[in-house]
């Protein structure tokens, strides 16, 4: 069985896609990588490892933005490679899809760029798992215009994933109605539990968040059918040097889980 079909194979349990915002040294990776397999082994939960290479849109010009392309794609890579588990990076560009494609298992298309018809062919023309962030300013029901570029291609390995739509100009809100719409284009669709309580547009040229409510978020998308969770993860997010004020505390992560897994055995 090929990895797209094992990952969403799984109708038991939801899967997860976790880890940093973005690669922030070479230690800090595996620390949080391995504390993810522990809990979600426990949990016989499918666990997908996630990190930006490069955090290319930021709010302030001083945002830190990574420590070198091809530094970020090896440790991925060797994280993808001791662990046995796979990974998934954000990509920013056409070229960046066949450069990451030679070191990750699921391309990620950050939101902002998910109408990006070049960026969505190429990552299709990989013949990796794609995953694409909804816009903040689309509606769910028109992500059937991405699924089709990328069909396009002959590559059905598709992801969808909500991560909140605009409400005003420094406020996003999760309408669940979005996730079973997007299922509707027979692929599986995530719910982005962290970035969805960001709150961009801050004075401070930082975004702010809410991750009180994180729980919350993520109680009601399983409840709603979601088939996996996004969540980014860090063991000192006040330290973190990319979203920390929506993130989810690392030692938090197993008893959200353990919630969300009794959610999901109620729902059967």
């Amino acid at each position: 069985m090929d990895l797209y079909n094992n990952l969403i194979g799984n109708k038991e349990n939801f899967f997860l896609m976790a880890g940093p915002c973005v690669i922030e040294n070479k230690e800090m990776p595996f620390e949080i990588a391995e504390k993810l397999i522990e809990i979600t082994n426990k949990l016989n939960i499918k666990l997908i490892f996630k990190a930006s290479y490069r955090k290319a849109n930021r709010s302030s010009i001083d945002s830190f933005t990574g420590i070198g392309d091809i530094e970020a794609l090896e440790l991925l890579q060797a994280i993808r490679e001791k662990y046995n588990i796979p990974v998934v990076t954000d990509i920013h560009s056409a070229q960046e899809a066949y450069q990451a494609a030679q070191y990750v298992d699921i391309l990620q298309i950050p939101a902002f760029l998910c109408r990006q018809t070049d960026i969505l062919l190429a990552a299709g023309q990989t013949g990796k798992i794609v995953n694409v962030k909804k816009g903040q300013f689309l509606s769910a029901d028109s992500m059937k215009y991405v699924v089709q570029k990328i069909r396009t291609t002959g590559n059905n390995k598709i992801m969808l994933t909500d991560r909140g739509t605009m409400f005003g100009y420094q406020d996003l809100v999760v309408d669940f109605r979005s996730i079973p719409v997007m299922q509707e284009n027979n692929i599986p669709v995530i719910m982005d539990i962290t970035h969805s309580l960001q709150q961009p547009n801050q004075d401070s040229g930082v975004s702010g968040g809410q991750p009180r409510m994180i729980e919350t978020i993520a109680k009601a998308a399983i409840a709603v059918g979601a088939d996996g969770v996004f969540m980014e993860t860090h063991p000192n997010p006040k330290e973190a040097k990319s979203d920390g004020k929506n993130m989810i505390a690392l030692d938090k992560v197993e008893d959200l889980l353990t919630n969300l897994v009794k959610i999901k055995q109620a729902l059967k």
